[in-house]
């Protein structure tokens, strides 16, 4: 947008806007703006008119929503800056017309007061009484690395100079957010322009004094420059909702603020650009060593690779997709060379340098500062690069201005933090209540007792002792489980223990499995069990004598009694009918149907088939696997294929009776692969051959999943069907579906129904899948609807897994399908599967969440479980807890390996219990937190409206943190938005689940990609909600090509994209390489192997295999991010300014997204909104 039209703040929260027309949109919060219209606050996404806000206290500016009491701004926070255009001690002229007090006034000028309540004051734990600190002139000189950032912060900004041993925290992210909680009020970040209150002087005509102004500058037929209505500038009467604020604009010059010359303080000029010239923007470079910055040092992980806001840019506006806009339309000419549009709809700030930016904004600002003595060192804030003060622009160049991006908190940050505090220890599992390092993090872990974060992670990890606290905090205790989790290859896997044919020691009463809590007593003769406190006989042959602590004396050679994770050796007594299980069998099943000859699909899956079956899982010590296999191709009808190694060909028997299925031969048709290896190939030689002429295109769905479980209940074994389907069942039969996707039910209270299956059919077969251990796997390949909410019913609950290939074709989709069909084919599964939650007195298991089916409260059951699928258990209160014995959780799944063994897998977990809320939030895991909450939301859309759901979302994490800010922050005022350090995140990641697909779907998104998403995230891990709903973006141009490092990752906003670089966005499902319009040829000719930017081609899904160094370290970070992640990831090239394009922005989450999901600053200030409703 250009500076010389008209203001307008951000449009109704929430709701999509048309591209840019100048819409008269209200500023957030419903305040009116001078010469906007009145406009009522809509509700997050929906209309809900007469959603009205208190009347704000005196001195309340509606730019932000917070109030800005009496004198300056105290900033107490772990992690906290100022609002990014605070100019001084200001105050809105008082309600009643008398004169504002000069608060501060008497002051000398070297110095501040900062009061306690300031606003956006930011206070983390107790306050520290207000105190006098002295301002440093704004040139003090930038010293990188002088202390190191404290444990705690999310920090990593170094200091200028070294903070006085009081300030044990940084200034704070949004204009009075604050995070965590220390006590000492720390200063405000150097470099915010505050001079005591005389000291704010407009210095005209500076800003653009090295040429490279990012703004277009006024000129005088440009008209008038826009009304900044923007936090901490005196308004000429206070504003109120409902009382439209005249649209005088601001007079240049701050009323009662005499300007200083403008060569006091630092201006521009005293940053000589690097050159000494007006570099052109489209030239990035970092800083020369002794240029001085106003960011970090360019060491810094946050934004060490973050590029340049986008540089001149005639044609489309540079920044959030079109319907994202706030404000008036671009203006028709191009900006002047040098210069930029205004960046970012909201409010198009400006920032400092930041290292690794392109020099598109060479001219430092000017901090507005006075000479005085040398006042006591300040530390700022992490993320917080200010954007420049209005007092630094020249008067025709006042931007409009809402929070710096830069200054609320960073995940990228939090991840860094998180990475280079806890990264290189092992994660010992020995104390109990540990909070484990983020999922982000490489680390080890050493099972000394409880189970590996791998395996269970927890919404917290000191839960309250009683109901009421629970309830008081709405945090949702629950664990996320993945039982047959992958470990690293450094880590043992759990060990198998053989207690022959007793089978393992359990509670008389509660039938817990031994584990390390157990107490053993009465010299070892007895043990007291931790879960329901009964006492049980120790059995004659497990009888071992205590040592002197009480241990006993066998204790580090049972895996049982001292690791939290094993295995045990099931008796016949765990097995269905009493008799030990057959090993497992796979059916492939292949759709004949005209869609998918002419695809080549078929051909493919027959080709791979002949390799891939010499990789079924086997266990360890096994020369080939035990796993049988057979074959059934189908179309309106099914054909099983005879492959007994003693034929010489294979024979096909046609089952045309779809109604009442039956399997037509028993021996042959499942078979050992090694035995009939020739048959199977000349059957896979031939299926693409018979059916190549083909002309039926209808085909049935449900008699394929029943042909295989009778086929494996004939087997008298578990197994899996793997199924390859194309199109909508229409075909007279069994589980018939017929097309109702209807994209008018979205936003009603039918929306509902298209998550759910159209016919019960499907529940009854999942439940005899179920029964007989029969997993279903299912590989869609839909040029149209298909129904997933339907046909993904069995697989859902038997613990199968969908993969969806839309609209296949055989050049760009044959790599992921088949890495997909060899993975699943080939990874760890358990069949037949129970899993149940034991937990110690106090509380209990009450809901599940994932890929399951239930017959009773209590157990899970799975047909198949792989290492890939989580369980997520919620539990509540039936009882008070202690501090002193803490709370144990017990995870056992009883399964049948792939060798046909039964098995019992034990994971044991145990936490603090606390009587202080304050506890309880200091050892929350925010990452676990979402995954739990995006899984409720998911379930919820089932039998509510989507609308109800959000709602319900946004309402409970606001309680979580309006409970925190009353109960456990220090008091403070109101305006301020008080985060707890370890849920600082919370509201970034709500607003990503929020904008999600499935809760938000854009126009573009069908129903079956909603119904598959909804359950793909059922059973996803913490790391995979983790990407999924915040996606990884890497600058490639920023990757060493020597190292084995990735880049340092950037945040997911187009304001952090440059035109001369190329990136990659990484979300579990889609790898997004988007190379910018101005990226240097030499690095396309490396990379692409073409000469310029026009030919690259959006057809490629891999990256030539060039030999260069760029080429070969791009391809070496896709391969290492396709091996972390359990689904291929799909390779999408975006050329700016291209179609894609737009697919890509929809994930870049900080932004305003085209559905009209809100971007993280407006969500931020949505949530402060509901926070203070709650505490009002």
């Amino acid at each position: 947008m250009s500076v010389n039209q008209q203001a307008h703040t951000g449009p109704p929260y929430g709701q999509p806007q048309p591209g840019y027309q100048g819409y008269q949109q209200p500023a957030y919060g419903g305040q009116p703006l001078p010469g906007v219209p009145q406009s009522q606050y809509e509700a997050y996404n929906g209309p809900m008119p007469g959603y009205q806000q208190p009347v704000p206290p005196q001195g309340y500016f509606p730019s932000l929503g917070f109030p800005l009491k009496g004198s300056p701004v105290s900033l107490n926070s772990d992690t906290s800056s100022l609002a990014p255009n605070f100019i001084g001690s200001l105050r809105a002229p008082p309600t009643s017309g008398a004169p504002p007090p000069a608060s501060g006034a008497s002051l000398p000028s070297d110095h501040l007061q900062y009061s306690q309540f300031g606003h956006g004051d930011v206070q983390n734990g107790i306050p520290a009484s207000a105190a006098l600190m002295q301002r440093p002139p704004a040139s003090q000189p930038f010293l990188p690395g002088s202390v190191p950032t404290p444990v705690s912060q999310t920090s990593t900004f170094q200091q200028y100079g070294h903070p006085p041993a009081s300030v044990q925290q940084l200034s704070n992210h949004m204009a009075g957010m604050t995070i965590g909680s220390t006590t000492a009020s720390a200063p405000p970040p150097a470099g915010l322009g505050y001079g005591p209150p005389t000291s704010v002087p407009p210095v005209s005509g500076s800003f653009s004094a090295t040429g490279s102004g990012l703004y277009t500058p006024y000129t005088a037929s440009q008209g008038p420059p826009p009304t900044s209505v923007s936090q901490g500038l005196p308004l000429a009467q206070p504003p109120f909702p409902g009382q439209p604020i005249s649209s005088q604009r601001l007079p240049t010059q701050v009323p009662g603020f005499p300007p200083l010359p403008s060569s006091t303080g630092i201006g521009p000029s005293s940053y000589p650009s690097t050159t000494g010239a007006p570099r052109p923007p489209t030239m990035p470079s970092p800083p020369l060593p002794g240029q001085r910055v106003a960011g970090p040092p360019a060491s810094q992980p946050n934004h060490a690779s973050s590029p340049p806001p986008p540089s001149t840019m005639s044609g489309p506006h540079p920044g959030p997709p079109m319907s994202g806009l706030h404000g008036p339309p671009p203006p028709t000419h191009p900006p002047q060379p040098g210069y930029q549009m205004q960046q970012n709809g909201s409010f198009g700030q400006v920032r400092g340098p930041q290292p690794n930016y392109g020099g598109a904004y060479p001219g430092t600002p000017n901090y507005g500062s006075q000479p005085g003595p040398p006042p006591p060192p300040k530390r700022l804030d992490p993320d917080s690069i200010p954007s420049p003060q209005l007092n630094e622009l020249p008067p025709q160049q006042k931007p409009r201005h809402r929070i710096d991006p830069d200054a609320i908190p960073s995940p990228i940050q939090v991840i860094e933090d998180d990475r280079s505090n806890r990264g290189s220890e092992p994660f010992v599992t020995g104390v109990r209540g540990q909070v484990p390092p983020l999922v982000t993090t490489n680390f080890l872990v050493k099972d000394q007792g409880n189970a590996s974060p791998r395996y269970i992670r927890c919404t917290s990890y000191n839960i309250p002792c009683t109901s009421d606290m629970a309830k008081q905090s709405q945090v949702p205790l629950a664990a996320v489980i993945k039982p047959l989790a992958t470990l690293p290859p450094e880590e043992t896997l759990p060990y198998l223990v053989d207690h022959g044919e007793s089978g393992p020691v359990r509670c008389n009463r509660c039938k817990a499995y031994m584990c390390p809590f157990m107490q053993f007593i009465e010299g070892g003769r007895r043990f007291q069990c931790c879960f329901c406190s009964c006492v049980t006989e120790v059995p004659p042959h497990y009888f071992q004598h205590l040592d002197h602590t009480g241990k006993r004396v066998d204790f580090y050679d049972r895996p049982e009694l001292s690791l939290g994770s094993y295995e045990f050796l099931a008796t016949v007594d765990y097995c269905k009918n009493n008799k030990f299980p057959s090993p497992p069998a796979f059916i492939f099943m292949i759709d004949v149907s005209y869609n998918a000859m002419k695809s080549g699909l078929v051909r493919l899956i027959c080709e791979e088939l002949k390799s891939l079956l010499d990789y079924l899982p086997r266990e360890g010590h096994m020369e080939e696997s035990a796993i049988r296999v057979g074959f059934v191709t189908y179309n309106k009808v099914l054909h099983f294929y005879n492959v007994k190694s003693s034929l010489a060909q294979p024979q096909m028997m046609v089952v045309s009776d779809v109604a009442d299925m039956f399997v037509p031969l028993l021996d042959g048709f499942l078979v050992n692969v090694n035995e009939s290896r020739t048959v199977i190939a000349s059957l896979l030689d031939q299926i693409p051959e018979m059916f190549a002429d083909t002309r039926e295109t209808e085909t049935v769905f449900a008699p394929v999943i029943q042909a295989g479980l009778e086929a494996l209940k004939a087997a008298e074994c578990a197994g899996k069907l793997f199924i390859f389907h194309t199109s909508l069942p229409v075909a007279e039969a069994p589980g018939k579906v017929k097309n109702r996707d209807d994209k008018k039910l979205i936003n009603t209270d039918k929306e509902k129904t298209l998550f759910q299956p159209q016919t019960s059919f499907y529940n009854s077969l999942a439940k005899d899948c179920v029964a007989q251990g029969c997993c279903v796997d299912l590989f869609l390949f839909p040029n149209q609807y298909l129904d997933v909410a339907t046909l993904g019913v069995v697989t859902y609950q038997t613990g199968g897994s969908i993969y969806k290939y839309a609209y296949f074709q055989l050049e760009t989709d044959q790599d992921r399908f088949l890495n997909d069909l060899r993975r699943d084919v080939q990874k760890e599964v358990g069949f037949d599967a129970v899993m149940r939650v034991r937990t110690s007195t106090g509380i209990r298991a009450t809901d599940f969440f994932g890929a399951f089916y239930m017959s009773n409260t209590t157990d899970v059951e799975m047909a198949g479980l792989d290492c890939d699928k989580t369980i997520t258990v919620e539990f509540k209160h039936d009882d008070k807890l202690s501090e002193d014995s803490g709370a144990l959780l017990q995870c056992a799944l009883l399964y049948t390996s792939c060798a046909g063994q039964r098995r019992l897998r034990i994971h044991n977990l145990s936490l603090n219990c606390c009587t202080q809320l304050a506890d309880l939030y200091r050892n929350c895991e925010t990452d676990t937190l979402i995954n739990y909450l995006a899984k409720y939301a998911y379930r919820g859309v089932l039998s509510s409206p989507v609308k109800t759901v959000r709602d319900a979302l946004i309402n409970q994490c606001a309680q979580i943190l309006a409970c925190y800010r009353k109960n456990c922050a220090s008091p403070s005022s109101a305006g301020q938005l008080i985060l707890p350090e370890c849920m600082k995140l919370l509201p970034v990641y709500l607003n990503c689940v929020l904008k999600s697909d499935v809760l938000q779907p854009g126009p573009e998104v069908t129903t079956d990609d909603r119904a598959y998403i909804r359950q793909l995230v059922t059973s996803m891990d913490v790391a995979e909600t983790n990407v999924f709903f915040y996606p990884r973006l890497l600058p490639l141009t920023k990757a060493d090509v020597d190292s084995d490092s990735l880049p340092a990752a950037i945040r997911n906003s187009e304001e952090r994209l440059s035109k001369g670089d190329i990136y990659l966005l990484e979300n579990g499902l889609n790898i997004f390489v988007w190379v910018g319009v101005n990226v240097q040829q030499g690095l396309i000719q490396n990379l692409f192997g073409v000469s310029s930017f026009s030919q690259i081609s959006n057809a490629l899904s891999t990256l030539p295999v060039l030999e260069n160094p760029f080429s070969k370290k791009v391809r070496s970070i896709v391969d290492m991010l396709q091996v972390q992640r359990s689904r291929y990831m799909k390779l999408i090239i975006v050329k700016q300014e291209d179609k894609l394009e737009m697919l890509f922005k929809h994930f870049l989450v900080e932004d305003k997204s085209l559905s009209g999901g809100a971007s993280y600053v407006d969500f931020l200030c949505h949530m402060h909104k509901e926070i203070r409703q709650l505490l009002s």
